[in-house]
């Protein structure tokens, strides 16, 4: 059931957002050298990696400098990058991984192999369901990127506190796993948007 869901979602959020699409397309070309989308290995269901799809927010080859985003005053972040992440707008492009049944519209955001090496067998059961494009955890870190911002060793932080608090709150969400969590953590999430 919430696999037809999903699909009947992410069909007609692409169909809405469509115009937008373009106009954001449009954006980022003349505001920065580069393409358009960006994509991203990560791990979804079962521990099987798949490529994450993004507007591109930052200069050319930033990854290479690093995988976490670090505040508003990140100087990767290209001019409209910042106001696409800001309001979420880059991974609106993740309708078509649901599309095509890598993710679910809600589940664990899937994590970059070089975190995920890190999770004790425990935590690795966020692997049994699909990740998804939001969650309780998105929800309650929506400002995380200035929490790494404030940190002296923002990859430490990340890994000692906020991952670990992150699956936690996946975790509340597997054991809760049908169809009105589902559309719950959805309201939440346009909630906290608006």
């Amino acid at each position: 059931m919430i696999r037809f869901f999903d699909f009947l979602l992410s069909i007609i959020g692409i169909i809405f957002l469509s115009p937008f699409f373009l106009i954001i397309s449009c954006l980022i070309i003349f505001d920065s050298k580069g393409g358009i989308f960006y994509k991203q290995k990560r791990v979804g269901k079962n521990g099987v990696e798949f490529n994450l799809l993004k507007f591109r927010t930052m200069k050319q080859d930033s990854d290479k400098k690093g995988l976490l985003t670090v505040g508003e005053k990140d100087n990767r972040i290209t001019k409209i990058g910042y106001y696409l992440r800001k309001y979420k707008i880059d991974e609106s492009l993740q309708l078509f991984n649901v599309l095509i049944g890598h993710m679910s519209m809600v589940g664990p955001r899937p994590e970059v192999k070089k975190f995920v090496d890190l999770y004790t067998e425990d935590q690795k059961k966020v692997f049994s369901i699909k990740p998804g494009i939001t969650d309780y955890a998105s929800i309650e870190f929506v400002n995380e990127n200035e929490i790494l911002a404030k940190a002296e060793n923002p990859e430490k932080i990340y890994v000692e506190e906020i991952m670990k608090k992150k699956i936690e709150l996946n975790m509340k969400f597997i054991n809760n796993y049908h169809l009105k969590t589902y559309f719950k953590v959805i309201f939440l999430t346009f909630h906290k948007i608006i």
